[in-house]
């Protein structure tokens, strides 16, 4: 059965079969470090630390599964991707970037946020004020240990303002990278075996208290395969504790949609879980 890792305010818990354990004597960054997490987690799951039978978390308790660790970003790895950027690019004359990087045989990769910049579930993101068109972009994430090795997936939010990104694609660093753009969670489902190609991605965003938008897509739109982002990342890359990495996006909300204060969105893969967020 799988695992869940959770980072909360009771401390560090893994959940497995619908059973929550405490884990003690080690922190978070010393769990990703981790070169074999799953069986590290299984060994230490003591029937000592079970917390009570019917013991759920709240809301609260959630905080953002990252310490020390870098996130990471893959642009363009999804055709939908690839045919958004570049109509949003085409004025800026950039629109042939992302049909080539689509095509080439090295990813695009960026630095996406450190830790403080990261929320978890049930936290608020943020929209630049300076964008008119900012949009929410769910991404399967991966937990990759220090030397590389997929550990385990998450739900991740790559808040982006797309108006600046297609102002010029020089700009990308300011349209992703900025306080509260990117969100992550609720946990991590531990990596005991890959996720299946027709897993399925969607999100709805809640307006008012109605479903405003939603879509969805599956990993089988992905181009590129997880190892094949990871090993570009740790080329000339070192992350002592570790790092998320985003896979990019297949689903691009339409030109005419924009994220606004107090809209709520609910990120949602197959198996690993549902991350909900509020725009602040």
């Amino acid at each position: 059965m799988a695992l869940r890792l959770y980072r909360t305010q009771l401390g560090v818990l893994v959940e497995h079969q619908g059973r929550y354990y405490e884990i003690t004597g080690v922190d978070w960054d010393r769990l990703v470090q981790q070169e074999d997490l799953n069986e590290f987690l299984r060994r230490d799951l003591d029937p000592g630390a079970m917390l009570p039978e019917g013991f759920n978390l709240r809301d609260t308790d959630y905080l953002p599964p990252i310490v020390s660790q870098e996130v990471w970003a893959a642009g363009v790895t999804y055709r939908r991707s690839k045919t958004a950027r570049m109509e949003e690019s085409a004025e800026a004359g950039g629109a042939d970037f992302y049909d080539r990087v689509y095509d080439a045989e090295r990813p695009e990769l960026f630095p996406k946020a450190l830790s403080h910049r990261v929320v978890g579930h049930r936290q608020k993101v943020r929209i630049r004020s300076d964008s008119r068109w900012s949009v929410p972009e769910p991404e399967l994430t991966l937990l990759v240990s220090p030397q590389g090795k997929l550990l385990g997936y998450t739900v991740g939010n790559d808040v982006s303002a797309r108006d600046i990104e297609g102002e010029n694609p020089l700009y990308l660093p300011q349209a992703k990278v900025y306080d509260r753009s990117c969100a992550l969670g609720p946990g991590v489902l531990i990596a005991g075996e890959d996720l299946p190609d027709e897993t399925a991605i969607s999100i709805e965003v809640w307006r008012g208290g109605e479903a405003f938008y939603q879509d969805s897509t599956r990993l089988s739109e992905m181009k590129r395969s997880y190892q094949e982002l990871i090993d570009y990342l740790m080329r000339e890359c070192s992350f002592p504790f570790g790092c998320y990495l985003m896979t990019g996006t297949g689903i691009v909300p339409p030109g005419n949609f924009s994220l606004q204060s107090a809209d709520e969105i609910l990120i949602s893969i197959e198996g690993v879980g549902t991350l909900i967020n509020q725009v602040e």
